[in-house]
């Protein structure tokens, strides 16, 4: 029995290799910068893939895998990337991981031949890390840092919404609009995982747990913001992302917010661009409550921020900024109708939460 066991071995290492080389085929080096035919279709198209193939200067680009085991003892964010600055002439891929626990934050650095995109769907490497809508694969090896493991990721819930089936794009129009300093993208709502990542000594063991996929990419991350974000409910399989910001644009500068709920399998948009309002109802140091005004509908949102971990953040394509999350705010959230009549409640205790910069830059109320 064990000879048969040991005449697989060898097949399935064949076979492992075979499904690495196939996933890797349409894998391209970021500095040669290549010119992809129709690419600029395909970037149009899907938010989530590299937008970056051609830029040379004063860029980033960042996705954010959160994710949370079913006990919610487990919740690790990573964030990989890439950063072009103009200023020093600095450029390099990097991986952030966050400890939603403990706070505790890791920023490892790569070359900038260390990153690769592929030229038809969402996969990047990073080194020996790899990550896709589908999987987040991670082989770092450096001195006082040793981090490996795996997720799969499964049924993912898109950006779709009742009355529009085809996937949508969470900025709306304004993701048309040029020379802004950020844009922003929203890759899974919701997904399940399974799988584990080793931090040193540390396991994180994430089967039946819950993820989140966004990311962001251009020039800086605005001067203010508010992004709060949760998908593990008490109560419920829900997901909720919001986000206010300063946008600059020519000159000028607005508040901007977006967002979606997804509710009881209903995905519903919002924005500025649809004519939602927000209302800053209270706002302390590490709690604030908003009221989104939708066309028929209120969402009511309360949270209270915990333990946070600096993050690096970017201005002018350089990672050299700093900000704070928290993964494990608390969130109280309520879906009214135009009657103030109660159509869903729930809460979670497993939320990202990022209140930065000048909060008076976003609401004309006094704080």
């Amino acid at each position: 029995m064990k000879k048969n066991i040991l005449l697989l071995i060898p097949f399935f290492l064949i076979i492992g290799f075979k499904i690495h080389c196939q996933i890797n085929t349409s894998l391209v080096k970021f500095i040669d910068y290549p010119k992809i035919k129709s690419y600029k279709a395909q970037k149009k198209k899907n938010s989530s893939v590299f937008q970056g193939n051609k830029k040379t200067r004063t860029y980033f680009e960042g996705w954010y895998f959160k994710m949370v085991s079913k006990d919610e003892k487990s919740i690790l964010s990573v964030i990989p990337g890439i950063s072009i600055s103009n200023d020093d002439g600095f450029e390099h891929a990097f991986i952030q991981i966050i400890n939603g626990k403990t706070a505790e934050t890791e920023y490892i650095n790569f070359s900038i031949e260390d990153f690769y995109f592929s030229s038809e769907k969402f996969i990047i490497q990073i080194g020996n890390n790899v990550f896709s809508k589908d999987s987040l694969v991670l082989d770092i090896q450096r001195d006082d840092l040793t981090v490996t493991g795996k997720i799969y990721m499964d049924n993912l819930v898109e950006l779709r919404t009742e009355r529009n089936k085809k996937k949508q794009k969470i900025m709306g129009w304004y993701y048309k609009v040029p020379f802004m300093e950020c844009y922003h993208g929203v890759v899974s709502l919701n997904h399940d995982l399974k799988g584990e990542i080793k931090v040193n000594n540390s396991n994180f063991r994430f089967d039946d747990g819950k993820g989140y996929i966004e990311k962001d990419w251009g020039k800086s991350m605005p001067s203010s913001w508010i992004w709060i974000q949760a998908n593990n409910f008490k109560n419920s399989n829900s997901s909720i992302m919001l986000s206010i910001a300063k946008i600059p644009w020519l000159g000028f500068s607005f508040t901007g917010f977006l967002g979606f709920y997804y509710v009881n399998n209903e995905v519903v948009r919002f924005g500025t661009y649809s004519k939602a309002k927000v209302k800053l109802d209270k706002y302390e140091k590490n709690s604030l409550n908003l009221n989104i005004t939708l066309r028929d509908k209120i969402l009511e949102i309360q949270t209270l921020k915990n333990r946070t971990g600096i993050l690096k953040a970017p201005v002018n394509g350089n990672m050299n900024r700093r900000i704070s999350e928290g993964i494990d705010a608390e969130l109280k959230l309520k879906l009214l109708d135009e009657n103030n009549n109660a159509l869903f409640e729930d809460s979670s205790n497993v939320t990202g939460l990022e209140l930065v910069g000048d909060m008076k830059e976003l609401f004309k109320k006094k704080l």
